[in-house]
């Protein structure tokens, strides 16, 4: 099996010859890494098509050195336990990053010759093979904290002839030893007291703030913190988790807000839009008023559109509209969700952006982290 030309087709795509990172896409096999992953399924809108590389080695070759995601485990069913046909349900809970995400976060890591690193959530070992083939096996740990994950990364990695330290863990509680660098492929809110602890002095972490498209890179400071800023770049990571599988959606407060009359009904101040496909603006709102869950519907045919926000503490919103017409919003609950986004989008159209893109970023030793830029400043504690 050929893999070298389609790993260096892979490393031209997502680097270039003179890059520190080419060399190491170039010499990964990533096929040998995710032999099966889960493809959507939008008919049933789930995760029902179940891919096996070997059975179709052609497919397997153009899915693995493409730069695209792959998604491993959906739930709590990794794709190496399920049988062709079946079908899961749920949120996608581990993936093979796709390479040009994973060697942008190193580039932002600063790694230099002789630094110690950290990766954080090893999922299929791809970003660990990266840095081991950088900086040496014995410069790198990973750590999940799903056991079979972790297990399954040191097998395959053994296999292709690196062996970094792959551990099972907590990212949010003590880390197996002290670093240079701490990178994470996945996100976290706030930054777990942990890693700054394990960070030695002058050192740099690279994550992303949950629910966000927020790359945080900071340098630790003599009082145990770290100043750095949010990257002008964007990523999305799925957050971390504390077992196998995240919990539930509110989809039964969705349920009763599809037709309910809102406390407060009135026009929207601008046409609708979908907030999670608009990135800068739903980090924003996730920053200013986290974990609000949305859901959005539209119709080709008609224009219509709809879009809900729900909030565990009983906030709810719906807006609904035609084409460009302001929405018709009904909101409940102790907040109003609708005028807190009416809000951000006011500010974006009077200053031109939104102030999080290249804000200056503090974190306390405790993890808090504090944003600020041109006057505007939020505290994600």
């Amino acid at each position: 099996m050929d893999w070298e030309q389609h790993a260096e087709r892979l490393a031209v795509r997502v680097s270039h010859p003179g890059s520190r990172w080419y060399g190491p896409v170039a010499a990964t096999p990533r096929h040998l890494l995710v032999p099966r992953w889960w493809g959507a399924d939008p008919e049933r809108g789930e995760w029902g098509a179940l891919y096996d590389g070997p059975s179709d080695v052609e497919a397997w070759m153009q899915a693995a050195y493409d730069d695209q995601t792959l998604i491993t485990k959906v739930g709590s069913v990794h794709a190496d336990h399920a049988q062709i046909g079946d079908h899961s349900s749920g949120r996608p809970t581990s993936s093979s990053t796709l390479p040009g995400l994973v060697v942008r976060m190193l580039r932002h890591l600063e790694v230099n010759d002789g630094a110690t690193v950290l990766d954080v959530a090893t999922g299929s070992g791809y970003s660990t093979a990266l840095l081991s083939h950088r900086l040496g096996e014995s410069q790198v740990t990973s750590i999940d904290i799903d056991p079979y994950l972790t297990e399954m990364a040191s097998e395959r990695l053994t296999a292709i002839g690196l062996h970094p330290e792959i551990s099972t863990c907590d990212a949010g509680g003590p880390l197996p030893g002290t670093y240079d660098r701490i990178v994470s492929m996945v996100s976290v809110r706030p930054i777990p007291a942990s890693w700054l602890t394990a960070l030695r002095p002058g050192g740099r972490l690279v994550t992303v703030i949950s629910n966000t498209s927020l790359i945080i890179t900071a340098n630790k400071t003599e009082d145990g913190g770290a100043v750095g800023r949010v990257e002008w770049d964007r990523a999305m990571f799925m957050p971390t988790r504390t077992g196998a599988d995240y919990p539930p959606s509110r989809d039964d407060l969705l349920a009763g807000l599809r037709e309910q009359d809102g406390e407060q009904i009135a026009l929207g101040r601008y046409p609708m839009v979908n907030v999670s496909d608009a990135w800068d603006l739903s980090s924003m709102l996730e920053v200013v008023a986290p974990h609000i869950e949305h859901h959005y519907r539209e119709s080709s045919e008609d224009g219509s559109q709809t879009a809900w926000m729900v909030h565990s503490d009983g906030s709810w919103a719906r807006a609904s509209s035609k084409w460009d017409e302001l929405p018709v919003v009904h909101q409940g609950g102790p907040r109003r969700l609708w005028d807190i986004l009416d809000d951000l989008r006011h500010y974006w159209l009077r200053n031109g952006e939104l102030p999080i893109r290249g804000a200056k970023v503090t974190v306390a030793p405790t993890g808090e982290i504090t944003l600020s830029r041109a006057g505007w400043h939020e505290t994600i504690a």
